[in-house]
Order: C-alpha cells, then sequence, then structure tokens
C-alpha cells in the first residue's frame, strides 16, 4: 500500500536526521545502520536492534511501573536520549516513526512482552 509505504519512509527520514530539537542526535546516534544492527547507548551501553521492537510491544515498563507502546517508547528515548520534544500522540510524526520501526519487524513472530533481539 503507496499510504503505508510513504509514513514507513518518512519513518525512517526522521529516523536518520531529526534532533526533535533536541541535544543534537538523531535516533541513529544509539540505533546503528537505521536500527538493524545492534546500537550504542551515550555512555557506551550495547543495546539490540530494533529489528524486533514492534512484535515485542506492548511490554512492562519497571521504570514507569506500567505496561507501554511502542508509542510510548519511541517518546521516551526522543524526551530521554535525545533530550527533544517528543512528537505528540497521534502526530503524522509519531505515525511515521512507527510506522517505520515497525516495518523492521516484518514477518516477525509477536511476543509480547519478549527480550528485544
Amino acid at each position: 500500500d503507496m499510504q503505508i509505504e510513504n509514513a514507513v519512509s518518512q519513518g525512517k527520514a526522521l529516523f536518520l536526521h531529526n534532533t526533535f530539537d533536541g541535544n543534537g542526535k538523531v535516533c541513529e546516534s544509539c540505533h546503528r545502520e537505521a536500527g538493524t544492527t545492534p546500537g550504542r547507548l551515550p555512555n557506551g551501553k550495547a543495546i539490540p536492534s530494533l529489528t524486533n521492537a514492534a512484535a515485542i510491544f506492548p511490554r512492562f515498563n519497571a521504570k514507569n511501573h506500567k505496561v507501554i507502546l511502542l508509542e510510548d517508547q519511541v517518546r521516551n528515548c526522543v524526551a530521554g536520549a535525545l533530550q527533544g520534544k517528543p512528537p505528540a500522540y497521534g502526530s503524522e510524526q509519531l505515525t511515521s516513526l512507527v510506522s517505520y520501526i515497525t516495518s523492521l519487524s516484518q514477518g516477525k513472530p509477536m511476543d509480547m512482552g519478549g527480550k528485544p533481539r
């Protein structure tokens, strides 16, 4: 579907280039190779790729003591790691980012609350 392809490509562009008015970092600063390979946090801690990210949400966030959706995680990353202004719920930006990240999980089995790979 052309609309979904457009959302995915817009999301990838945001992932690669948008700082969300933060500290100058972009999603790819931590999530390397557009999220397709393991990455690193600014403190050097290794993090898994995003290749099954959409398949493991919803998941329990121990820090916030609640179940969160992929949208919540994306907004947490923008606010935390990028120190930026998270895209609003329901916004085209958030929809595009989530569409791109979800595309990386295409064909992966659902494993709600499972481990990132």
